[in-house]
């Protein structure tokens, strides 16, 4: 057994998970919780326009990273992997961003590529799925970030990947900023817009990644989980009752049509949705119902398990 911690940072926020990790071989094993927390910090705040992480995004991250820190100090793991993903890749800083990080705890954030990040998330939302006798194999895993989309396929192993440059954030700050400031609610002419961006990635992915062959459709991150906790009407988030949820795809449109007709203060009162998410989150839905219309998919089974678990058993 090994107690590891596993910090995925993205372009909307940032992640902690700390657990004991019992490896039996190299297909099976055990991973038990004893820490997972998210802090909303938006990194990628302007980076697709300026190309640069912005010292009020790179502050809001060190101050997670502090925060985390002491979590994995007092927990006492033994192994700690730093993952970055799509707005550091991107940034022209990105080494202030590296340096700040290995100060606080110690290790270099690894700035992983999109094929990278999407096997991670394959790892982490498939190995409880693949004994499992109530979902059919191939997978088609897609991890819905803030500045990026992974696709991945695939039964035990990835079969083909690729990432692609649409995510909640990144669509948001293109697409349905004026002037600074978020159209609320988006115009006609902003979503068709959004629309034909997310296809365009499509066109891309299907180039790379058969997007019709699989048999179960699985949807990890923030927009995917905040979907399905809207359709099961929770009062307040329940990471329990939205792991391995089945969310129909009439579902998903439904509350695509609700997040992007509605005002910010109609969203904010929606009680699964995090403050953070209130102005990407129907951007999010919106990637998400068109991957559903791609490929097919009449129901997405929602996973809690992502890159971070995979990122977990990668150190066990």
């Amino acid at each position: 057994m090994t107690r590891v911690a596993a910090v995925d940072c993205g372009t909307n926020s940032i992640r902690l998970l700390v657990a004991d990790c019992t490896v039996s071989d190299g297909a099976s094993g055990e991973l038990v919780e004893l820490d997972r927390r998210m802090t909303i910090v938006r990194l990628g705040q302007g980076v697709d326009k300026t190309g640069r992480l912005a010292p009020e995004a790179l502050e809001r991250t060190f101050a997670a990273c502090r925060d985390y820190a002491a979590v994995i100090k007092e927990l006492g793991a033994e192994r700690v992997r730093f993952v970055a993903t799509s707005a550091s890749r991107d940034a022209e800083n990105r080494e202030e961003f590296v340096q700040g990080v290995l100060a606080i705890l110690g290790v270099e954030p690894e700035v992983i590529s999109g094929d990278q990040e999407a096997e991670f998330s394959f790892i982490g939302a498939t190995k409880e799925l693949a004994g499992a006798t109530h979902v059919e194999k191939p997978f088609l895993v897609v991890d819905i970030g803030g500045g990026s989309t992974e696709f991945v396929v695939g039964e035990e192993h990835v079969r083909a990947a690729r990432s692609v440059d649409v995510g909640c954030v990144r669509m948001t700050e293109r697409h349905l900023v004026v002037d600074g400031v978020v159209t609320d609610p988006p115009t006609a002419e902003q979503v068709a817009a959004m629309r034909a961006d997310i296809e365009a990635a499509l066109d891309l992915v299907g180039q790379t990644v058969p997007l019709t062959g699989a048999r179960t459709l699985v949807g990890l991150a923030g927009s995917v989980t905040t979907v399905a906790g809207i359709a099961l009407g929770l009062p307040e988030y329940d990471s329990a009752a939205i792991h391995h949820a089945r969310i129909s795809y009439e579902q998903v449109r439904e509350i695509t049509d609700r997040m992007l007709t509605s005002t910010h203060a109609e969203r904010a009162a929606v009680p699964v949705l995090h403050p953070g998410r209130v102005d990407v989150i129907g951007a999010g839905t919106l990637v998400l119902l068109a991957i559903m219309e791609r490929t097919g998919a009449r129901e997405v089974v929602v996973s809690e398990h992502d890159i971070l678990d995979g990122i977990a058993w990668s150190i066990a």
